[in-house]
Formats: structure tokens, C-alpha cells, sequence
């Protein structure tokens, strides 16, 4: 009998360990390219329709030609090319591959243009500087309050009071400067009042060790109560004496506020715009290029460790934290005094949670939450200036922008974030 040999035993099942592919940005795109080419150019009825993108003021150095385009031609031309970016994010997905920050960059240049060509279609005009202008201007709370939870996340305390601090440095703000007749009193007065919310956060959060999320929405509730009150029984019974407008005056700079426009953008704005650069520029620089900064990143991300090498963790925490709320206080000026207007209940309006969500979609970056928020006041002011202009969108669509994207960047629609490992934790040295 001849014996026989066992061949080799069959491969076992293999499993497949890679990433499932990521389709939700290919679709995303692709539902934009199908909007921009069907929406925006085949079936728009905006054929023969022409939009002309105007750039120039009257007292620019030199004069840009304004930039006439076929509504319908380029709707066209940008659907089919957003539609063949579209296919070339799903052939990187199927290769578990993403592509670069520009990627997503020009896709959205691309798109808002041919938007704006076919809402621009009847009235025939878009004016971009006032349009960009606008959008600076309506992002400084926002970059401001993002600025002051960036710090407090950053250093282990989540800060949803940004919304308390807001309005009340917009309260005190106006009370101050008018009571002064100063508006440059407000803009002093604004930070306290941010710092006196944040007083009540750490007391209750790093003192008491209560959720830092839940005292940071009763806070919000409290400020929003006091200020109603105070305007009800105080600002309204006098208001030429503590609610009268003060406004901050336009500072332009020299030579380059007349560079057509990028200088009435930049350089032609108030000295709460030019804090707002400057403290941009500080906390970026201080936060990774400083010892501060690298104290306030191992207190956020590992406060036992820190305390190991000698740093007073809670005491860095409070510290932070009050400067975080006067930061986020100093944003709310822009509601008064950086807007003309006298103070009105609960005029921050939601702004200090899209602050918040600015900071998440920026990554817990300078850089990349002031992104975030000019893209939110630019979708605020678009809805302000489209609904004026009387073009076919919904006003109370494009109002609607800004908290859509809030929605998206807070569920995790831009891409997974991790937020400092220690954000919301107490820490005891016991």
C-alpha cells in the first residue's frame, strides 16, 4: 500500500486589517458638483445672464477692473470641474488615501464662486470688499472666543461659559463707555467682565470639582438673567446716562488701507480688529514657542506628569482660565461699542458656542480656529448681503449657514479630532 503524503494545508481566511474606505467626503463633493452643474448652471435659467465682480473703492491706490463672467458658462464649467474632483477624492478613498489641505480648499473657492456668479445673476453685481469686510468684521467675537477656549481646553478646563463671557463684556462694555462717554473705557471694562465669569468657573470647577460642562451652561443661563435684568430695571430707565451708543472709531492705516481690497479689509478697521491680530499672533507664538505654552499643553495633557516636575497644576489652571475669559470678554465689545449699538438681552446670540465649535474645527490650533470662524462670519455676512441684494436664495437659508456648519464641525463632519487629553478631568495632588 503506498502511503501518502499530506499536501500543504490550505491558507487560512485572510482578514482584511485596513481602514474601511471613508466615502464621506467623495459624496459630499459629489453632491456639491451635482448642485453647482445642475442647480447652478444647466437648469438655473440664468443662460444670456451675465455677473460682475466688482473690487475697487474710490480712494484705492489704483483701480481693478471689475471681473464680468456668463452666469450660466462658468455654473457650467465649475459643476463639471468640482464633479472630476469629486471622482478623484472617491479613486483616493478606495485607496485609503487623503488628499492635501489644498484639496478641499480649491473645491470650496470653487464652489462659492460659481454660487456667488448665479446669485449674482439678477441683480448683476457682487461687491467683494464690503462683502470680505464684513465677514472680518462679524468673525471677532468669534475669533475672541475661540482665542479664550483654546486657552482653557488647552490647560484642562472646557469653557462653554464663552457665551456668558461674551455678553457680559458687551454689557459692561456699553455701561462703562457710556457712562464715560468713552468708548475706549468699554473696551477696558470688556475683558473684567469676561474674567469675573471665569472667576466663577474655576471656583466651581477646579475648587469644588463640579462638571465643568454643566457650570458652564449655568453660567451662560446667569449672565443671560443678570443682563436682562439689569437692562430691564437699570439701562432702559436711563439710557442716556448707561446705554448710550459709543462707538469705536475706523483707524486706517497709512498707504496700506488704499491697497484695493485687501486694505479697506484689513487696514481700515477699529482697534478691537487690530487686538484681535495681535492677539492672535501672541497666543500662537507664546503657545508653542514659549515655556508658558509648554506648561499650559502638559497641564491639559498630563497634569500629573507636570506636577511631577514641579508646576502648580490648578494654579496654572486658574491662571489661564481668567485669561481665557477676558479674552472671550474682549470679543463681546464687538457687539457695542465695536458695532455702534447700545446693549440689547441677549444680543451675543448663540455666538460663544459657534466660537466653540470654531476651536473644535480648528483642531485646538490658533490658526486653525481663526479659519474656522472667518469661514462662519463669512457665511453670516453672505446671508446678510445676498438677502439684501434680492437675489433667489432664501434669506433665512443663508442665515441658517453658520449653525449648519456648527452642526457638522461639533459632530465630527471635518475629520476625527482629539481634544487635550485632560480637557473637563479635575486634578487633585493627593
Amino acid at each position: 500500500m503506498t502511503a501518502t503524503t499530506a499536501g500543504p494545508a490550505a491558507p487560512a481566511s485572510h482578514t482584511d486589517l485596513r481602514a474601511p474606505v471613508d466615502w464621506k467626503f467623495p459624496v459630499v463633493y459629489g453632491v456639491l458638483g451635482l448642485v453647482t452643474l445642475l442647480g447652478f448652471g444647466l437648469f438655473s435659467g440664468t443662460g444670456g445672464k451675465q455677473t460682475v465682480f466688482s473690487f475697487s473703492s474710490g480712494r484705492d491706490f489704483f483701480h481693478v477692473p471689475d471681473l464680468t463672467v456668463s452666469a450660466w458658462g462658468t455654473s457650467v464649467g465649475a459643476g463639471i470641474v468640482l464633479l472630476m474632483m469629486a471622482a478623484a477624492a472617491a479613486w483616493l478613498a478606495t485607496r485609503r488615501e487623503k488628499p492635501g489641505l489644498w484639496f478641499p480648499v480649491v473645491f470650496g473657492v470653487l464652489f462659492l464662486f460659481a454660487f456667488l456668479t448665479w446669485a449674482g445673476a439678477d441683480t448683476g453685481r457682487i461687491p467683494l470688499t464690503p462683502l470680505l469686510a464684513g465677514a472680518l468684521a462679524l468673525s471677532v467675537p468669534l475669533i475672541f472666543g475661540a482665542m479664550g477656549g483654546l486657552i482653557g481646553e488647552r490647560s484642562g478646563i472646557v469653557n462653554i461659559a464663552i457665551e456668558g463671557q461674551l455678553l457680559a463684556g458687551a454689557f459692561l462694555a456699553a455701561v462703562v463707555a457710556s457712562a464715560l462717554k468713552n468708548p475706549y473705557a468699554g473696551l477696558v471694562a470688556a475683558p473684567i467682565a469676561g474674567a469675573l465669569v471665569a472667576v466663577l468657573l474655576t471656583f466651581f470647577a477646579i475648587r469644588y470639582w463640579v462638571d465643568q460642562i454643566i457650570i458652564g451652561v449655568v453660567l451662560n443661563v446667569l449672565v443671560v438673567g443678570v443682563t436682562n435684568f439689569l437692562f430691564s430695571t437699570v439701562l432702559t430707565a436711563n439710557p442716556e446716562t448707561w446705554n448710550a451708543r459709543q462707538t469705536l472709531p475706523s483707524l486706517p492705516i497709512p498707504l496700506l488701507a488704499d491697497i484695493p481690497v485687501v486694505g479697506p479689509v484689513f487696514f481700515n478697521q477699529t482697534i478691537l480688529v487690530y487686538l484681535m491680530y495681535l492677539a492672535v499672533a501672541v497666543i500662537h507664538v507664546l503657545l508653542f514657542h514659549s515655556r508658558w505654552g509648554l506648561r499650559t499643553r502638559a497641564i491639559g495633557e498630563h497634569p500629573k506628569a507636570a506636577d511631577t516636575v514641579g508646576i502648580n497644576v490648578n494654579r496654572s489652571r486658574v491662571v489661564n482660565t481668567l485669561i481665557a475669559g477676558g479674552i472671550a470678554g474682549l470679543g463681546g465689545a464687538f457687539f457695542t461699542i465695536g458695532s455702534g449699538l447700545a446693549f440689547g438681552k441677549e444680543m451675543s446670540a448663540g455666538q460663544g458656542y459657534i466660537a466653540l465649535a470654531a476651536m473644535i474645527l480648528g483642531k485646538w490650533s490658533p490658526v486653525g480656529a481663526v479659519c474656522a470662524a472667518l469661514l462662519f462670519g463669512f457665511a453670516r455676512n453672505l446671508g446678510n448681503t445676498l438677502s439684501t441684494m434680492g437675489t433667489p436664495v432664501p434669506s433665512d437659508l443663508l442665515l441658517m449657514l453658520p449653525y449648519i456648519v456648527t452642526i457638522f464641525a461639533v459632530a465630527g463632519f471635518v475629520g476625527r479630532v482629539r481634544p487635550p487629553a485632560a480637557a473637563g478631568k479635575p486634578y487633585s495632588a493627593q
